[in-house]
């Protein structure tokens, strides 16, 4: 995943579910990810919110 663009939505291969960041999430990643987005791990603000 690039360190400057974000995934607020993902729409599942499988069964068509939209998923959204659960609240206090930045992305997609962050809620459902195993690990969260890139600028999480580097400590700065995602999707650029602060």
């Amino acid at each position: 995943m690039p360190t400057n663009a974000c995934q607020w939505y993902y729409e599942c291969e499988g069964c068509k579910a939209l998923l959204k960041p659960l609240i206090g999430d930045c992305c997609v990643y962050c809620s459902f990810g195993t690990v969260k987005c890139p600028p999480i791990q580097e400590g700065s603000s995602c999707c650029n919110k602060s």
